[in-house]
């Protein structure tokens, strides 16, 4: 449950602004020379995954919606462009009845995601859509590029539980789209009580080491956190010496001591050895929890040691090293005059420097092999084939202007645990490799 769903207000302030100049002078531009209201279809896609990385994840659809139906040009913003020449007069005037009026159709969130895949599309007049350009794309590069690292930390994982607690290692706005992107990936919960309290993700926290410095003793620590939280509690023991941390933790609290944090040195040695002793103490129920600049390598890396749980901060809020999945938003079509009856053209960016783009408004579908598992994504312009007619992979988001697949986080998440359990197996291989799938153009 999450704020709007308890009644609470939540702040909605208008995404106008979260774009670049450029998109408005384009937008002055057009309507000038009369081809602003052009029917037009721009795409959503990535010319190449990250280096290494087998698949995408696509996080970010529910914010580009509520973005969308938020990107309003109210008087103070108005006001602003006014105020500093940015846009002339009429443009002004059109701005202040903006209201998007078209139609997006996408993979919904959750989905996995290959070169070329038209992930979104849009399509309204060339003026209503290039004004979402640069929000879209902000949104949707980052939270998929948080989605896939989580993704990848998951698969490592298994079933062991992930926590995500990047807060205070990125922009206090992103740590909370980042947990959301998380969650989505596949971690379990969240340090961060604004993305709790927005989106409903299941939130944790004991201690850090300055509730132990501060107190007297290391026992007066854990004694004070155990009454006040319960034998339950996960206490943090590599602030001094560990195994004596761990022998004072089960004293104060008793074999019912519900976890222990080890937040430093060799992970892998240290686990069991904590492991052995909180055994050899009787609290054989305790879990551990271990943190410590986790990524997906480290985690993999755990697979054999006597661990329950991760938390994991830097390295998920930064993509583990791909900050950005470099999607574009590319006008792919567009009518040949300002007649709604105008038929489309197909249009395409060729250049140097493999940034050339594929014309055409696009389906795609995924095809699987005989034994039901994903051999090829398939993106076309034409008729779909019947052998894939029921493999196709965009939904209708908005129609009209009005948001029409609104879903709860949760099923973001559950599609993506289905999505990745239908590619082949190498895709889950953390060593570095080519798209596990490859893209066809029909």
């Amino acid at each position: 449950m999450n704020a709007a769903d308890l009644g609470l207000p939540v702040d909605v302030p208008s995404t106008a602004l979260f774009t670049d100049q450029y998109e408005l002078t384009m937008l002055q531009a057009a309507l000038r020379a009369g081809t602003a209201d052009r029917r037009s279809v721009f795409e959503v896609f990535t010319r190449r995954l990250p280096e290494g990385r087998r698949y995408g994840v696509l996080a970010g659809i529910g914010r580009v919606l509520d973005a969308v139906e938020n990107f309003r040009f109210d008087p103070a913003v108005l006001g602003f462009l006014r105020e500093h020449g940015i846009v002339d007069e009429p443009t002004l005037q059109w701005l202040a009845r903006y209201r998007f009026s078209g139609d997006i159709w996408g993979y919904p969130e959750g989905e996995v995601y290959f070169p070329g895949s038209p992930v979104l599309r849009v399509e309204g007049s060339f003026a209503e859509c290039v004004l979402l350009e640069t929000v879209i794309l902000s949104i949707l590069n980052h939270d998929s590029a948080i989605a896939a690292a989580a993704s990848r930390m998951s698969a490592a994982a298994g079933e062991r539980r992930l926590i995500e607690m990047g807060a205070r290692r990125t922009h206090e706005l992103a740590a909370v789209a980042a947990s959301r992107a998380a969650y989505v990936g596949g971690f379990q919960a969240t340090s961060d009580l604004a993305a709790g309290f927005r989106y409903g993700i299941p939130t944790v926290g004991t201690s850090a080491h300055a509730f132990t410095l501060l107190h007297d003793s290391e026992r007066d620590a854990f004694r004070a956190q155990v009454e006040t939280l319960g034998r339950g509690t996960t206490l943090l023991v590599d602030t001094y010496d560990v195994a004596e941390a761990v022998r004072t933790a089960v004293e104060v609290a008793g074999p019912e001591l519900g976890a222990v944090r080890i937040d430093s040195g060799d992970l892998l040695l240290v686990a069991h050895r904590v492991r052995a002793q909180l055994d050899e103490l009787g609290a054989r129920n305790t879990k551990i929890v271990v943190t410590s600049d986790l990524d997906e390598y480290a985690i993999a890396s755990l697979a054999a040691a006597p661990v329950d749980a991760y938390g994991v901060g830097t390295q998920l809020v930064t993509g583990s090293g791909h900050p950005t999945c470099s999607m574009v938003y590319k006008l792919v079509a567009r009518a040949a005059s300002a007649d709604p009856k105008a038929p489309l053209v197909p249009v395409a960016k060729k250049s140097l420097g493999g940034k050339a783009s594929v014309g055409g408004r696009k389906w795609a579908a995924r095809r699987p092999d005989a034994a039901g598992v994903a051999e090829a994504e398939v993106v076309g312009t034409g008729p779909v084939p019947p052998e894939l007619a029921d493999h196709q992979l965009l939904v209708e988001l908005v129609k009209g202007g009005d948001v029409v697949a609104r879903e709860p986080l949760e099923a973001a998440r559950t599609r993506h645990i289905a999505a990745r359990a239908g590619l082949p197996m190498s895709a889950m291989q953390l060593s570095r490799g080519e798209p596990v799938l490859p893209t066809e153009y029909a």
